[in-house]
């Protein structure tokens, strides 16, 4: 669900939850790669049972990274997907299940911003492609060399949608991962594997959520199941808690903001595109053999622990002297329906709700204040009490004029203070022209170091061209004043005080998207709905209209949370939100939805949601409804549309305002085409089943294969005791994977499967009747996980210092260098790396005269063992005081100092769980801490092993006379 900035308020705000992992890597031997034995206990010290794949968050990095070269193809695609998931699987080792789940068809509700989503992809696509396309002309105008353009198809990643030939593809190449994996891997062997892919309907999330709704609702479901869910969505946060189950933990990939990107014109690092100057790319290595690679670090992954969020919360969410009996698990499912008002996939957020403005406080805060009067929860089991929801929104109202005006004055003080920033950054100008980087002045004695350039060719021209610019604009505007007669003594309002002339840049006033509505001035209601909805603000009835389709919705996201699709063709017709003042009399706005609907086939969904330019995705004459004049659907298809900023900073905040699809006229246009479809597409376009696998080792194998042997085409139940007491409905499956037939590989890189040991079978999650309600309650016999937080954790929250905790066990054994192994480290070094690593060469000597490793050890209050927080008066001022912990990235680059950022842009990119900081003795120890913990992870105790982290480009350095320290940061 995309809720922006929930995540990194929930992790300030609750910073325990959070669990660094720990990764067993594969190893080496005489050329060899020996894989991990996942069938060894979870070094994270913990044992998962069920591990679910929310896959769209795997194919989607896996198809076009950010941060490293796209794959040449859709085979090397496919490789990564599967590397990917194995990486997945030895860090959480699931022992009973693994669901891999697609998003197939979604709801309408979804659809509409899956549409605005791909519109916006597609138009930034073709920009991008525009840019490249002037700036090389500008650049070989100016004789700038760069690379001959490659003649290649971008890669759309619209075709991540059900019903396309990708999507196809994809679910044939994990059915072969998954036989192979079942017959050559041991950690699998007792392993069930469902598949979920693009056919069958509804959000992966979802069909995950569905899936475990339904196993714990029969009678053989284990309560004290241990859930691991992946993925990167906010929503499967409050996805796990509505579950109640009480283990639940979720693992995602650890942000690290502002990640190097190579230019999309040269593919050379260190500048953007707009700053390209076509230098000749510069030699990589001392044979040019690193030509083609980036310098990436490997993406590091996190545990979320849901059972330490429930214990925040219940000490938040608390109350005493209550009219009825307080029930915890009741205000979770309220805190987690409060938490939809900022932001969800399905419906806008209020104006007046802005989580960065602390809105889930506030609306907690009101929540405890009238919980008195409203004489119960706001939901249950799924299900909206609209009359107290009223109250929440009405004391919301109440205060929405004043928190417009706090608003503006929060941006106004903003900007007074980066006016402020920028004349004190002039005004301790020095000269004119100052080389930066390795080439800047460094004060006699100083301890810091110079950075070192990343492209020096780039650098290098950079540093010419900025001072000719300076001389080229000082005789200028010399010029410019003696032909207006002016004496060069005389003032210019455009000259500053040092002859220049200013930018525009530097200009007080910067350009903002003009704000129509302005909500800080009287008469906001009455602008805000003219401007956004072009009605006037005495049309009562509209706005009415507006809040019972929005009171719609909040029962329709909470039914779909805790009891699965309410109805398929819902959704809000409308671009904005109403106010939280406008809810009132909502109680008779809502009685039930439409039973009976159906989700879209998988190429009508293709029509809904894709722009033009995707319609190769389409057959051909679907395609042609898209783009041909005559074509009764064409307005749905417009070529370009507004993006309204509504109050924001940056276009991907902004509001898509495209057309909403009108699902009776797109049907009524298809009806003509469907006859034209050919076998394969009326294939692709039918929905599908889950498919179920199991290995011959596997009590639920023999069954099967029964099944199989007596061509049984009847909905069969699974005997709950084969299969740790999972239930549901077998059928056949018309191109089954069977034991001891081939498997033939989909991909030609990759063998095929001779002697197979998997065999699959479609399966149907167990059926309830119309009307059934599942409870939201935590299952009895289920065991509460013992608390983990302490009364220091209420008291210093995320203001105290900061430790990551690896794996789930807080009293780990940290490993620990003696004397003997930095001997060793150092003697290794010497000897063996050479120069340009650790050896005696650049560029590592230039930046580090004399000795590299100490023979001593860490400082003396590192305790092996246990973890003790130091204090800080245990150091003393004159040996660690100044000591500086710098994290650095790159092997020529010990220093990467912070660059000039405001906070706000910082919050924009995400939270970097690591920054460079001048550290006392509390940060050192902890640096030591990270560093130690690295080490342990990695079984890294010798030399060899060491040096091998150097490889990984991401070090922390301790400059001091005691000690030398590289490790990956952490």
């Amino acid at each position: 669900m995309g809720v922006p900035a929930f995540f990194r308020w929930l992790s300030r705000k609750y910073p325990s939850i959070i669990v660094h992992c720990l990764e067993e890597k594969a190893k080496e031997c005489n050329g060899f790669k020996i894989p991990v034995d996942t069938s060894k206990p979870n070094p994270n010290e913990v044992e998962f049972d069920n591990l679910y794949l929310d896959m769209n968050g795997i194919i989607h990095p896996c198809t076009h990274p950010e941060d490293k070269p796209a794959p040449k193809n859709e085979d090397e695609m496919m490789v990564a997907i599967f590397e990917y998931i194995d990486r997945l699987f030895n860090i959480v080792r699931p022992r009973r299940v693994l669901y891999m789940a697609i998003d197939g068809v979604a709801p309408r509700a979804k659809m509409n911003q899956q549409r605005s989503r791909r519109f916006r992809a597609s138009k930034e696509g073709a920009e991008l492609t525009e840019e490249k396309s002037k700036m090389r002309e500008e650049v070989i105008q100016r004789g700038g060399y760069l690379p001959p353009e490659e003649i290649k198809e971008r890669f759309d990643s619209n075709c991540i949608t059900p019903g396309t030939e990708f999507m196809d593809n994809l679910a044939k190449c994990l059915r072969y991962y998954i036989a192979d994996r079942l017959t050559n891997d041991p950690g699998w062997h007792n392993i069930t594997v469902f598949l979920s892919d693009a056919s069958v309907p509804g959000e992966g999330e979802h069909k995950i959520m569905d899936f475990i709704r339904r196993q714990r609702a029969q009678p053989n479901h284990d309560p004290n199941t241990h859930h691991c869910l992946c993925g990167a969505d906010a929503d499967l946060i409050m996805l796990g808690l509505a579950t109640h189950e009480a283990n639940f933990t979720i693992i995602r990939e650890e942000f690290k903001p502002n990640k190097p990107r190579p230019c999309a014109l040269c593919g050379q690092m260190g500048h953007e595109i707009k700053d390209c100057q076509g230098l000749a790319r510069e030699k990589q290595g001392e044979h040019d053999e690193f030509a083609d690679t980036v310098p990436v670090s490997e993406q590091e992954f996190i545990f979320i622990r849901l059972a330490v969020l429930r214990e925040y919360l219940e000490k938040e969410l608390t109350m005493t002297s209550l009219p009825f009996p307080f029930d915890f698990e009741r205000s979770v499912d309220d805190w987690v329906f409060m938490c939809f008002f900022v932001g969800n996939d399905f419906l806008p957020h209020l104006p007046s709700l802005e989580i960065r403005e602390g809105a889930i406080d506030r609306l907690v805060g009101i929540y405890k204040d009238v919980v008195h009067k409203t004489g119960g929860y706001l939901t249950e089991n799924g299900f909206v009490n609209l009359e107290r929801v009223e109250l929440i929104m009405q004391a919301v109202g109440v205060a929405e004029d004043n928190i417009f005006k706090k608003r503006k004055d929060d941006d106004e003080s903003f900007k007074w203070r980066m006016k402020e920033k920028k004349k004190r950054m002039k005004a301790e100008q020095g000269p004119s022209f100052v080389p930066g980087g390795q080439f800047a002045p460094q004060a006699l004695g100083g301890r810091d170091r110079p950075m070192a350039v990343q492209n020096a060719r780039q650098t290098a021209y950079e540093m010419r061209m900025k001072g000719n610019q300076r001389n080229q604009e000082a005789a200028q505007s010399l010029r410019a004043m003696m032909r207006n007669g002016k004496s060069p003594a005389g003032g210019s309002d455009d000259v500053d005080s040092r002859g220049v002339k200013r930018k525009a840049e530097d200009s007080d006033s910067e350009p903002e998207p003009e704000d129509n509505v302005r909500l800080w001035e009287d008469g906001w209601k009455q602008r805000y709905y003219k401007t956004k909805f072009d009605v006037d603000a005495t049309d009562d009835e509209f706005r009415k209209k507006v809040v019972q389709s929005y009171v719609e919705g909040l029962c329709w996201v909470l039914r779909y949370y805790y009891q699965g699709c309410a109805s398929w063709k819902w959704y809000f017709p409308f671009h904005y939100a109403p106010f939280a003042s406008d809810f009132k009399d909502i109680k008779g706005m809502f009685s039930d939805f439409e039973k009976g609907t159906k989700p879209f086939k998988p190429l009508e969904q293709l029509m809904g949601v894709f722009p033009a330019a995707s319609g190769n995705f389409l057959p051909q004459i679907w395609r042609a409804l898209m783009t041909d004049p005559e074509s009764s659907i064409i307005d749905f298809y417009p070529d370009d549309f507004a993006i309204d900023l509504n109050g924001k900073k940056y276009a991907w905040q902004g509001v898509a305002l495209l057309p909403f699809v009108d699902e009776r006229r797109l049907r009524a246009a298809l009806a003509d085409v469907y006859p034209d479809l050919s076998p394969e597409e009326v294939r692709r376009n039918s929905l599908g089943s889950d498919v179920i696998f199991v290995g011959k080792s596997h009590p639920l194998c023999d069954f099967i294969r029964e099944l199989y042997r007596a061509e049984s085409h009847e909905d069969t139940e699974i005997p709950a005791e084969l299969c740790h007491g999972i239930q549901g409905i077998l059928n056949l499956d018309e191109d089954p994977i069977l034991p001891d037939k081939p498997v033939e590989s989909p991909i030609p890189t990759l063998r095929d499967i001779s002697s197979n040991c998997a065999i699959g079978i479609k399966f149907k999650d167990p059926q309830y009747d119309d009307g059934f309600v599942f409870k939201a309650v935590v299952l009895p016999g289920a065991k509460i996980p013992n608390k983990v937080l302490k009364p220091g954790d209420w008291e210093r929250s995320n203001r105290g210092p900061w430790r990551p905790q690896l794996g789930f066990n807080p009293n780990r054994q940290q490993a620990h260098l003696d004397q003997s192994a930095f001997r060793k480290l150092n003697h290794y070094v010497d000897r063996n790396q050479g120069t340009g690593l650790f050896g005696s060469g650049p560029p590592f000597e230039a930046q580090h005269r004399g000795g590299q490793y100490s023979n001593a050890p860490p400082p003396r209050n590192y305790h092996q063992g246990n973890y003790r927080p130091p204090q800080r008066d245990h150091y003393p001022q004159n040996q660690y005081s100044s000591m500086e912990l710098t994290v650095g990235i790159g092997p020529s680059s010990p220093r990467a100092p912070r660059t000039s950022r405001t906070r706000r842009e910082d919050e924009e990119d995400g939270d970097p769980l690591t920054t460079s900081r001048t550290a006392a003795g509390e940060d050192i120890s902890r640096g030591l801490d990270r560093v130690m913990g690295y080490l342990h992870r990695h079984n890294a105790t010798t030399g060899t092993e060491l040096s091998a982290l150097y490889e990984r480009r991401l070090l922390i350095f301790f400059p001091s006379k005691h000690c030398l320290f590289w490790a990956v940061d952490l």
